[in-house]
């Protein structure tokens, strides 16, 4: 054969490059050399090895296989026979047929191991199945050839196992009906589909299968009867009409049958598959007038039309189908195409064989017009089928110019689950891609059992295994190109995440120590550290531990929180302490609602800011450097902190009475809490002016967040008396949006 001519894309066909040899008799050599081997072995399914081979021999013939394709058959079943079988199928028979059998039986192996984890596991999702098993195909398959011999391989055991009528194997079904069965249709070889499909349903619903076998036979006479009837009178009608053709009656599908009643909840009665015929028109333009024909005398059924010729299917398939009715109502399906579109639905890329065994001669009546448009229509098919299952991947790889199939190998696990990985990767690449901790702790790995450096190549189809230890870290000399440890960029980049948390926990660590030494300094330990977090605003302790640990935040702010500085006097604080100077008499004090200190008269006395105390809160006072006593609530946490540190400053005092019903008012601070919503502000201050409180400032902020919207209010409202206050923040705990409404520490709930 003439060597082919490269193509654009030649990375993609590098491995399908070499066609198989011309030999004389190379497929009487084959069996004569394989007899001996397999004669007297079974499969795993029962059935004898030799007459597995000479069932697939068949099969390949009868899709358009030459003879050198269906000697490979048994070159495959002969190398589990020979202690080396490259060497000696090189020898006898050629490199390219060494190499077909030798890929062929590897990925018979590598499917049997993937079959018997999935069982295992009892995998039941079709998608998953069909996904593992066409990585393998896609890796190992990448010579047409090794496709067609699984698929006949296949179909074959699936005849054998309804020949002895005993039950497939159900892994070996699902595989047949999710992975093979569609594998065929891409390649558009209806041949197989079609009885791969219904064989595989046989086994996996034997009861529906037999159900739909029975409703078939039952009115099997009259329908004959009818559709023979019908096929003639076309036949007659279009070829007196001047349209040449050939009308012909179609196989039933069980399978087919069955989908089209699931999919759109028809009885058995109204499904078109029953009733179909095929019309070979003799061109193109014979199959729309024979479709013109059939419209006009007959009734179309609406939505059941599909022109296939001028739109294609992605797999090549052309044809035209439509649904008519005759006069009985009866409905039938017929699809109108070439002799030539026939062959290529029946056969599909098996109707392209020049390209692997033939050239532009071809053989078997079927030939292609140049080797190169050969190719294209095989590479059509392989593409279509990777585009399919791949999707966004193939489209990168696309984009990227890069070998759809020749960037990507797949390895096996021990327990033989597929790995993707990158063209090159390493047993290193592996640990990572199975997890992020096995590849943390690797040490070493075995490749087909053998030990092997930590940077070794992977090849397809190979077993690794990872030896790991019970802890440890990755080597910094893994993330240096030059000594090849890490191919895949993810794998790199766990390396790189795992160095950069350790640097992290040295800072955060380094943090810690430092927030907790000042808290010892403090006299603050026994604080909670996530409370000092949220104190300063930050979400956690470890992210108030990172800025420290980064030297982002001093520790002086941490100090001045832990003990604020003494807030400076207001206007309002030094009400009670002028109208003392101005009245040196206790009883004009009293008159006016002041504050007596115990022992001591005349004592210049200020409400402190920070707890804005009011009658008739328990209070305390604390003498400053002067500026007089300053007073504070007795649960002020400002005071204890204060007192702690100087508890020979702390003084008794208590409110004096007032004498008149001119009492005298205080300021106090009232924080709400509310879901934002239009109006709220309004409301609230409608609830202070109806209690008669007088409001003397208001300060708000609110924020989006997941609830929708928080507010944050904070009322300055004089009181004569704290009890009264209690009252009004009750009634504004039951204003529409508020969940809470507080002074300090004292907190009143909304209601639920």
């Amino acid at each position: 054969m003439t060597p082919m001519t490269p193509l654009p894309n030649a990375s993609i066909v590098t491995a399908t490059a070499d066609s198989l040899p011309d030999q004389p008799h190379a497929l009487a050599r084959a069996r004569a050399f394989a007899e001996p081997l397999i004669a007297s072995e079974t499969l795993d399914t029962g059935e004898n090895i030799l007459a597995h081979a000479d069932a697939v021999a068949a099969i390949l013939k009868a899709i358009g296989g030459s003879e050198a394709m269906q000697a490979a058959t048994y070159l495959v079943h002969a190398c589990a026979h020979l202690n080396k079988p490259q060497e000696v199928i090189a020898k006898a028979f050629g490199v390219n047929f060494a190499a077909l059998a030798m890929e062929t039986t590897k990925l018979v192996h590598v499917q049997k191991q993937a079959r018997a984890a999935d069982a295992r596991a009892q995998l039941e999702d079709p998608a998953a199945q069909t996904e593992n098993v066409r990585k393998m195909l896609l890796a190992f398959s990448r010579d047409l050839r090794v496709v067609m011999l699984r698929l006949a391989s296949r179909l074959q055991t699936l005849r054998h196992f309804a020949a002895i009528r005993q039950p497939c194997p159900l892994a070996v079904a699902r595989e047949s009906l999710n992975v093979f069965a569609p594998l065929a249709n891409r390649l558009g070889i209806w041949q197989i589909k079609w009885e791969m499909e219904d064989l595989a349903f046989r086994f996996l619903e034997p009861d529906t299968y037999k159900s739909i076998a029975r409703l078939l036979d039952e009115k099997r006479a009259g329908r004959e009867v009818f559709m023979e009837a019908l096929r003639a009178q076309l036949e007659r009608d279009l070829n007196s009409n001047g349209i040449a053709a050939l009308v012909q009656g179609r196989p039933k599908h069980i399978y087919s049958i069955v989908k089209k009643m699931r999919g759109k909840g028809l009885d058995f009665d109204q499904v078109f598959d029953i009733r179909a015929l095929r019309v070979i028109a003799a061109d193109v333009k014979g199959c729309y007038a024979a479709l013109g024909f059939v419209h006009s005398h007959f009734t179309p059924v609406e939505g059941e039309f599909d022109d296939y010729i001028a739109k294609p299917k992605s797999n090549g398939y052309q044809s035209l189908h439509t649904v008519v009715r005759d006069a009985q109502q009866r409905a039938v399906e017929i699809q109108i195409r070439t002799q030539a579109m026939h062959d290529h639905a029946e056969h599909g890329v098996a109707a392209h064989w020049a390209y692997k065994e033939a050239g532009a001669k071809g053989y078997s009546g079927v030939s292609a017009s140049s080797e190169y448009d050969a190719k294209i229509a095989v590479l059509r098919q392989l593409l279509a089928w990777e585009r399919d299952l791949s999707g966004p991947v193939a489209a990168r790889a696309r984009d990227a110019n890069q070998g759809l199939f020749e960037d990507r190998i797949y390895v096996l696990t021990p327990d033989a689950a597929v790995v993707e990985l990158p063209q090159g990767a390493t047993a290193l690449d592996f640990a990572y891609s199975v997890h992020t901790s096995l590849g943390h702790r690797c040490r070493g790995a075995r490749i087909d059992g053998a030990m092997v450096p930590l940077n070794t190549p992977l090849q397809n189809g190979q077993t690794v295994e990872v030896v790991t230890t019970k802890e440890g870290g990755p080597s910094r000399d893994w993330l240096n190109p030059e000594l090849g440890f890490l191919a895949s960029h993810r794998a790199r980049s766990k390396v790189r995440a795992w160095f950069n948390a350790q640097a992290m926990a040295q800072t955060v660590a380094r943090g810690r120590e430092a927030v907790e030494k000042l808290l010892q300094r403090e006299g603050k330990t026994a604080m909670k550290l996530e409370d000092v977090a949220t104190q300063l605003g930050f979400k956690s302790a470890e992210d108030l531990f990172e800025v420290v640990g980064k030297d982002e935040l001093s520790l002086r702010t941490i100090e001045n929180m832990l003990k604020p500085p003494e807030p400076p006097p207001t206007q309002d604080d030094y009400v009670l302490a002028k109208k003392a100077r101005q009245h040196d008499k206790s009883s004009e004090r009293a008159r006016k609602g002041g504050v007596l200190v115990v022992g001591i008269d005349s004592l210049l006395t200020q409400l402190a800011r920070c707890c804005k105390p009011a009658p008739p809160d328990a209070i305390l006072g604390f003498v400053t450097k002067g500026k007089g006593v300053s007073i504070h609530r007795s649960d002020c946490s400002n005071f204890r902190n204060m007192a702690s540190g100087s508890p020979d400053r702390v003084i008794e005092v208590q409110w004096s009475q007032p004498k008149s019903s001119e009492g005298s008012v205080y300021p106090v601070d009232v924080a709400v809490e509310a879901a934002d919503r239009q109006g709220l502000l309004r409301d609230i201050s409608e609830v202070f002016a109806r209690e008669k409180m007088n409001v003397i400032g208001v300060q708000t902020t609110s924020v989006k967040d997941n609830r929708g919207g928080t507010a944050w209010m904070t009322f300055t409202v004089e009181v004569a008396n704290s009890g009264r206050l209690n009252q009004v923040l009750a009634i504004v705990a039951e204003v529409n949006g508020v969940r809470s409404a507080r002074r300090r520490a004292q907190l009143v709930r909304a209601p639920p």
